[in-house]
């Protein structure tokens, strides 16, 4: 009899490398990945040019770069710190360095361009450029005006859906009730309607709980918003798996290994499941797979162990147990 269970995959995260991890950098770090002498630091905290700080995260590096590059351009440190003042008020807790917002010297002015807007960084004017632009589209300032504000109101709809998704994170961690995780990641899915990771991460509440339809509504959401997000299709079919859907439940962990080859825990729940049907040739086959990326864990321990059986009998009857546990987004792609 196969007593075996499916893979807690938490320990085998896909991060998203663009995401900021949430680590810290001191100022030695920091002047090493700026090629900067810590004087410079110094130097720029003293013009206000920049906090003084201890520690630096992610965000802080690229507002960084930002006063290195201008500095570079020949900025005056008076006209950056106005372009920067100017934007944190404008935009308010919008990082400078945001992919979607860019501070760049324009003569010698220093100008904020948010999106395809451009604009004035101190008197927030918007700043049209009369060889690409006809005159008659002058007359749709107010528009222009608008779309600023909404790409502004955008970006902090998605730091605040950060935000929410972080709490629902730490909230799981420290086990606190269902109605509060709940709440965290649906405000970050409100707040932030693309955010796939909040809602496969609401579904994952529910599974847990089992809520079945809820959690199967939660990852089909989130397919609809990503259909080549793996984790999505991984958590779905460990949800048909579940219900004994073997079918569908093929058809998510294969879509899954489509999108990621290297998803070891697709290959172990695969093998489990391929095992259960006694399909014994697709069952090693998995078996296999799992420990060429994966030799060395508890899991690979048992890995080894339900590969030895099947290589030394022929059928194998029984069942398996199965686990509740499936896996987290741990970041919002």
């Amino acid at each position: 009899m196969i007593n075996t269970c499916l893979r807690d995959s938490s320990q085998h995260l896909m991060l998203n490398p663009d995401r900021e991890t949430g680590g810290c950098y001191d100022r030695k770090q920091v002047c090493r990945l700026l090629k900067i002498e810590g004087r410079q630091l110094r130097s720029w905290e003293r013009q206000r040019l920049i906090p003084e700080l201890a520690e630096y995260r992610f965000s802080d590096l690229l507002s960084l770069k930002t006063v290195l590059r201008l500095r570079l351009e020949k900025c005056p440190p008076k006209a950056i710190r106005q372009a920067l003042d100017a934007l944190r008020v404008r935009l308010r807790d919008v990082p400078e360095g945001h992919a979607n917002v860019r501070v760049y010297k324009d003569g010698r002015r220093v100008r904020i361009q948010i999106g395809k807007q451009k604009m004035e960084a101190v008197s927030g004017q918007l700043v049209f450029d009369f060889n690409d632009l006809e005159l008659n589209k002058l007359l749709q300032l107010p528009l222009a005006r608008k779309s600023a504000a909404a790409v502004a109101e955008k970006f902090r709809n998605k730091l605040e859906a950060d935000r929410w998704f972080e709490r629902g994170l730490e909230l799981e961690q420290t086990g606190a009730p269902y109605e509060q995780i709940i709440e965290a990641y649906r405000k970050s899915a409100e707040l932030d309607p693309n955010s796939a990771g909040a809602l496969v991460n609401l579904g994952t509440v529910f599974f847990n709980g089992h809520a079945w339809a809820d959690a199967e509504e939660q990852y089909q959401k989130a397919l609809e918003i990503d259909p080549n997000y793996p984790l999505a299709h991984f958590n779905l079919a460990n949800l048909f798996d579940e219900r004994g859907d073997t079918a569908l439940a093929l058809q998510h962990y294969n879509q899954a290994l489509k999108l990621h080859p290297g998803y070891a825990d697709a290959h172990y729940n695969l093998a489990l499941l391929y095992q259960s049907e006694s399909d014994l040739l697709n069952a090693v086959r998995h078996w296999r797979a799992y420990l060429r990326l994966d030799s060395t864990s508890a899991w690979a321990q048992i890995a080894r162990r339900e590969l030895q059986k099947l290589e030394s009998v022929t059928v194998i009857q029984g069942s398996r147990a199965r686990s509740s546990k499936i896996e987290l987004a741990r970041d919002n792609a």
